[in-house]
């Protein structure tokens, strides 16, 4: 959902700077998506794939593209509702990975995704105020 939402806003955004905050978003929740799928794989497998560890560091990529791209006065601000949602998203995804949970990592993995969209969202709803 965060891919499409964030190539939907760089695609209809004229303002250069968002369109590139929304290009960086979707190149991250992309590589975020991949390493979700190794590491989906992974736990099926019962194995440990080196993408498996890889997730961890592209949520966090993910999420402060998505920081930088809404602006840190509303995401610390404003958005601290959002902010939180990410964060214990981002959390539930390590804990479910750590244990081996393939039930809750895809529920985590949901959370998270829709989490994330959702702020790029706001970004697109708010486009002829400032994001910061």
């Amino acid at each position: 959902m965060t891919v499409a939402t964030a190539r939907a806003a760089a695609d209809n955004t004229d303002q250069s700077e968002l369109t590139r905050g929304a290009r960086v978003v979707q190149y991250c929740a992309e590589a975020a998506n991949a390493a979700a799928v190794d590491t989906w794989t992974a736990m099926l497998a019962g194995c440990d794939y080196p993408g498996r560890r890889a997730l961890p560091s592209r949520l966090h990529e993910l999420t402060e593209a998505t920081s930088v791209y809404v602006g840190t006065q509303w995401w610390y601000g404003d958005g601290s509702v959002h902010r939180r949602r990410v964060a214990d998203a981002e959390d539930r995804i390590g804990e479910a990975v750590q244990d081996g949970d393939g039930a809750e990592f895809a529920e985590a993995f949901v959370g998270y995704d829709q989490a994330v969209a959702a702020v790029v969202v706001r970004v697109q709803s708010q486009m002829g105020t400032s994001a910061s």
